[in-house]
């Protein structure tokens, strides 16, 4: 098949853009500036500049395309005011203009990468693809409010006829993962990670090529219309940290910072490189983003990999 892929230059774009050569696809990554992603062009993977900012020439990228997998999106928490409107773009209006786009190219399927914090605080409980939280109740970040904005315009655009399956990633980690997580995760096998903090928030880790895999079993097997949590083995924060360090040989550290030290700390966010430390917090502090994957193993065979096997596949751990 001919795929589109958006956000190709990405960490999830680079791992679904393997899985799809791997198994003889066209895969076409639209990037904002091919001269950056020379690599990509190098493993014979077509490369189309596109900001996703006008639907008239989205429409003519995506004319006699088999597919498109919409991942591009921003992911940053604790962002300044000033920023938010960029983001909103990046989720909300790249969303609305690639559906657009798709529906006069008439282009057979789509999948639409959303994420579980869609679902807010499961305050401890693990639900489902039928969970609805409730908005009344406020948004945990700006990221949190711009993704779930996009998932209604999905899902809109679903019940209207539109082609869509969505699926709904976890924590994503895994060889090449340069997000706060990320960084988290090395520093602490490498034995340089100087405090925890934020530790009991709680995540399902998905390996990055098992996630690719789930996304491109949903373009072959999802049901138009359906949405399929993507998650891997439920955690902590800071289990992640004790593991990452132990498998490494490493101690993880002994200092955590409270909370309650953080929350005093929020107004010089902006002097330790955070400039929207009370978001960060609010996002984390005693917030669970739990989702199960059953029905994306029993209808797309889904298989995410155990945490510690993931983490020796990531760091070479023993």
């Amino acid at each position: 098949m001919r795929v589109i892929v958006t956000g190709g230059a990405g960490f999830v774009g680079r791992a679904v853009i393997r899985a799809l050569n791997r198994r003889g696809d066209s895969a076409v990554a639209l990037v904002r500036d091919p001269a950056r992603t020379r690599d990509l062009a190098a493993d014979g993977v077509e490369l189309l500049a596109d900001n996703l900012s006008d639907v008239a020439r989205l429409t003519d990228r995506l004319r006699g395309a088999d597919a498109v997998i919409h991942i591009a999106g921003s992911y940053r928490i604790g962002i300044t005011k000033a920023e938010q409107p960029a983001m909103l773009d990046a989720n909300v209006g790249t969303t609305t203009r690639l559906l657009e786009a798709a529906r006069a190219a008439r282009v057979p399927k789509i999948v639409y990468v959303s994420t579980v914090n869609i679902f807010g605080n499961t305050r401890g409980a693990v639900v489902d693809e039928t969970f609805r939280r409730d908005v009344a109740n406020g948004f945990l970040s700006w990221y949190d409010e711009t993704k779930y904005r996009a998932h209604e315009v999905a899902e809109q655009a679903a019940l209207a006829g539109a082609p869509i399956v969505i699926v709904l990633p976890s924590q994503v980690y895994g060889p090449g993962d340069h997000s706060g997580f990320g960084e988290q995760m090395r520093l602490a096998s490498e034995g340089r990670l100087p405090y925890r903090a934020l530790d009991e928030v709680g995540v399902g880790l998905v390996h990055v090529d098992d996630l690719a895999g789930g996304i491109v079993a949903a373009l072959d097997r999802g049901t138009l219309g359906e949405a399929y949590v993507l998650s891997g083995p439920r955690t902590t924060l800071g289990e992640a940290v004790v593991v990452a360090a132990r498998l490494a040989g490493r101690r993880p550290p002994r200092l955590r910072l409270p909370t309650g030290l953080l929350r005093a700390m929020a107004p010089l966010g902006r002097f330790i490189g955070r400039p929207n430390l009370r978001e960060l917090i609010s996002a984390s502090d005693g917030v669970t983003y739990w989702a199960p994957s059953d029905k994306a193993e029993r209808e797309l065979g889904f298989r995410p990999r155990a945490i510690e096997t993931g983490l020796r596949d990531t760091f070479g751990a023993r």
